[in-house]
């Protein structure tokens, strides 16, 4: 059975990939001949061309080219200008998401577990150090305890830990679901938040710097204290457009690293860069963040900060990136250990479909379900 596609679709679902039209032809040779209308597609064969690319078949039926759009308020501005054209990467992620928090939110409900009482009580008009103070009394984000951890990223994986014990799905992951071969880009997104009462969500692009994944986190949490949901600006030092995107980088901020604190801590007699080291040593977080508070404390310039910035950004991403580690730990944080523990449990209970906790989990044997479970210590 042979099928009519239009070439402008061919071409427009290339584009939207940005993989040329000749490098996918390399992969379907019958491609040009489909693009110059000498020959039409079987159904199979535009399914494989749909599966290559990225796109839904659906899409490639229509009369013209759709306009998407992300389906959940954007914040992310470049030039204070908005930034169009989603990648299918982005939209991928966030529609597995919105998947993922409808099926928790309602086996919350199916529960009788009551609503998370932190979404959405924060107002913009309060004091941002009295909103921080009250995220690290509700996600048990101590500083002593901080403090005595070993390194920063130990402090990362903790404050990930707690969010997620306190309530909020958080989701770290660097592809899309878990295909290895599409890697989000930290250009195009770090982060976002989904805020809902009984499913509040965060997802960190895990293919950032774990400088970054920090202040990521703190931001989207100051998203779900406010009950927005939103795509964000999550840059330590940037200048957010959008109100909503400065309030949250600001509680962000003084979440991690109590103004106050910093000001008892800081030394103004020691070189920036070694200041800067000790700092993050002392408060468990990224230099980046510490450079932004040096210069919240007034002993930076604008100016100053950025040159500061850059030059610690340079040397952050040229650090070698760690990788491998266990599959089934890995697993466990790209969708929260809240989310598999619940939805292993559900599946194994008979209330969900083994066929629906593979599709929300990102997988397709039975021996990798049944070894995550024992991993999350789920028989």
């Amino acid at each position: 059975m042979r099928v009519e596609i239009k070439p402008e679709l061919l071409h427009w679902a290339c584009e939207r990939v940005g993989v040329a039209l000749e490098d996918v032809a390399k992969r379907i040779p019958q491609l040009p001949a489909w693009v110059e209308g000498e020959r039409q597609p079987t159904l199979k064969q535009i399914e494989g061309f749909a599966q290559k690319v990225h796109v839904p078949i659906g899409y490639l039926f229509l009369d013209t080219p759709p306009v998407e759009q992300v389906p959940i308020p954007d914040f992310r501005t470049v030039g204070n200008e908005h930034i169009g054209h989603p990648s299918p990467d982005l939209l991928d992620t966030i529609y597995i998401c919105q998947q993922r928090q409808e099926w928790f939110r309602n086996y919350m409900r199916s529960q009788g577990e009551d609503a998370c009482p932190f979404v959405g009580m924060a107002r913009m008009n309060e004091g941002v150090t009295q909103v921080a103070a009250h995220i690290r009394e509700a996600l048990s984000f101590d500083l002593e305890a901080r403090r005595r951890m070993r390194t920063w990223e130990e402090a990362l994986r903790q404050f990930i830990e707690q969010a997620d014990d306190a309530g909020i799905l958080v989701m770290v992951n660097g592809v899309v679901g878990s295909n290895n071969h599409r890697k989000l880009d930290p250009d195009e997104f770090r982060g976002f938040a989904l805020a809902d009462e009984y499913a509040p969500l965060i997802f960190i692009n895990g293919a950032d710097t774990k400088s970054a994944q920090m202040f990521t986190l703190a931001h989207e949490i100051a998203h779900i204290w406010l009950g927005e949901t939103g795509l964000s600006d999550t840059d330590p030092v940037g200048l957010p457009a959008q109100r909503v995107e400065l309030w949250c980088n600001r509680v962000a901020a003084e979440v991690l690293v109590p103004l106050a604190a910093l000001q008892d801590e800081y030394r103004h007699n020691v070189e920036l860069t070694d200041e800067a080291t000790r700092l993050a040593r002392c408060f468990k977080v990224s230099t980046l963040v510490i450079l932004r508070r040096i210069h919240d404390a007034g002993h930076l310039t604008q100016d100053e900060l950025w040159a500061a910035y850059r030059q610690e950004l340079a040397r952050l991403l040229a650090i070698p990136r760690g990788s491998g580690g266990n599959f089934y730990l890995t697993q466990a944080a790209r969708v929260s250990k809240r989310f598999a523990r619940a939805l292993v449990s559900s599946t194994l209970e008979g209330q969900t479909l083994h066929r629906d906790a593979f599709r929300l989990l990102g997988f397709s044997k039975l021996a990798t379900f049944q070894e995550l479970g024992h991993s999350l210590g789920i028989a």
